[in-house]
């Protein structure tokens, strides 16, 4: 189904997905290919109410169940809407954050297990999944500092929570990342933002090269 190519961007709270993303997406538009970035939850009209949802720091009695099948709804949604006609069109989607998050975040850190998430976002998400996943590694106390150091940026629930939610969120994905090491490639979020940046774009061209036989210099 898929003429074109899917690539998700993973993390932990802080570990720079945004700005990179920004960055992966004009380099690879300057090199001719046709590039959509989105967002989960989000990226749709309906995907973004349902993430304002989850993400109101105000619905802290929000049941761990609760937030796992929004997440799978809003994913939903935001395939069908998005994510499937740009593949179709053959374009190359970035999508920051993917079923991953849901078995890092929920499956792992809200302790509802990864197989039982999985079994969610698989009626999701039937037979959609990235070529690739970069993981962008980073512990929390580097990520929460640079959150707490961007002002613009709004607080959400998941911020709220303790420093040993996050701890298990980073916990998750490298079990993950170690589990689906052909997919999953993870990269040290923590060095300078160049390196971050030509490291992962090196990962992705690699990828492209792969998949379309065009080359990304």
């Amino acid at each position: 189904m898929n003429k074109g190519s899917f690539i998700t961007i993973e993390g932990g709270e802080g570990a720079g997905k945004t700005t990179l993303i920004e960055q992966l997406a004009h380099t690879l538009q300057s090199k001719g290919y046709q590039v959509v970035t989105t967002r989960e939850p989000g990226g749709i009209p309906i995907a973004e109410k349902i993430r304002a949802v989850i993400l109101d720091p105000g619905h802290t009695e929000m049941d761990a169940r609760t937030e796992a099948l929004l997440y799978a709804a809003a994913r939903r949604q935001h395939l069908v809407e998005k994510v499937i006609p740009a593949l179709r069109d053959g374009k190359v989607v970035i999508c920051d954050r993917f079923v991953d998050s849901s078995l890092a975040y929920q499956g792992h850190a809200r302790g509802l297990g990864m197989k039982e998430i999985w079994a969610i976002n698989a009626f999701a998400i039937g037979e959609i999944m990235p070529e690739l996943t970069i993981y962008m590694d980073v512990s929390p106390e580097v990520g929460l500092a640079r959150i707490a150091r961007a002002p613009e940026r709004e607080m959400n629930r998941l911020d709220m929570e303790r420093h040993s939610f996050h701890e298990l969120v980073r916990e998750g994905y490298l079990q993950l990342a170690a589990e689906y090491s052909e997919r999953i490639h993870q990269v040290n979020a923590e060095q300078e933002p160049e390196a971050v940046f030509n490291q992962v774009l090196a990962i992705v061209s690699r990828c492209l090269e792969g998949i379309s036989g065009k080359r990304v210099q």
